[in-house]
């Protein structure tokens, strides 16, 4: 009786430490799944509200990027709700997408997320929210942004582009820029500018919507990713013009 009192006591300290680490990795894996759903869910929505500012941006003839723009861009860029404001000194930052051109099969990437963000001088005062897209009309253009950190006005050119669906973008006005912005603003706001903002990728929020250590030129030039749903729906929007 004694032998198997001390053998069912053994037992029990080889193998509560082994219950104890699987409890604890069930309870971790509870709470982490949540947050990972979350972050994904919210990310979803950003994919989402691209999608919606590009489409009612096209939907307003008068004030449309040209189609044949986009038809011979490497890609855009989409910011919806750039928050701006500031006395003398402002400061700018937001969310958005980037998603490369393929010219020749005339497909487009996945989405990877950025975030865009900045002081600026001069006359201004007030605040502002601005729904920025940017049309960017090269190859090389799109690459830069996969620096770790490219600035407008600084390391690219950025210029305000033609407006109009069916207005003609010259080869010319194309080689002056390697950006086209395109904004909507909300608020007031004295003094836009968009020199000196700071265009970043956001590493952590690829990795937390594609499951795995990708980055921006993994997910736009390596074909690494495949669009989610949301990302196919974005496409469509952009495909659409």
């Amino acid at each position: 009786m004694a032998v198997l009192l001390k053998r069912g006591n053994v037992f029990m300290k080889k193998i509560l430490p082994i219950s104890l680490f699987l409890f604890s990795c069930a309870i971790v894996s509870l709470c982490i799944a949540p947050f990972s759903y979350a972050a994904k869910a919210n990310l979803d929505g950003r994919i989402q509200e691209c999608a919606d500012l590009f489409g009612e941006i096209m939907d307003m003839p008068d004030s449309a990027i040209p189609e044949g723009l986009l038809s011979k861009s490497s890609g855009v860029a989409i910011f919806p709700s750039v928050l701006k404001g500031g006395f003398i000194v402002g400061a700018r930052y937001g969310k958005g997408v980037i998603l490369y051109h393929n010219k020749k099969t005339g497909k487009w990437s996945a989405p990877a997320f950025f975030t865009i963000k900045g002081l600026s001088y001069g006359l201004q005062i007030g605040g502002q929210a601005i729904d920025l897209v940017l049309v960017i009309t090269n190859e090389r253009g799109i690459r830069s942004f996969l620096k770790n950190n490219i600035s407008l006005g600084g390391d690219l050119a950025a210029a305000a582009g033609p407006v109009g669906r069916d207005a003609e973008a010259s080869s010319d006005l194309a080689l002056k820029s390697s950006i086209f912005s395109y904004s909507r603003s909300k608020g007031l706001f004295a003094g836009v500018a968009l020199k000196g903002a700071v265009i970043k990728q956001e590493i952590k929020s690829n990795k937390d919507y594609y499951g795995k250590d990708v980055t921006a030129e993994d997910i736009l030039f390596g074909g690494k990713v495949k669009p989610t749903q949301s990302g196919r729906y974005l496409i469509k929007v952009l495909s659409r013009y």
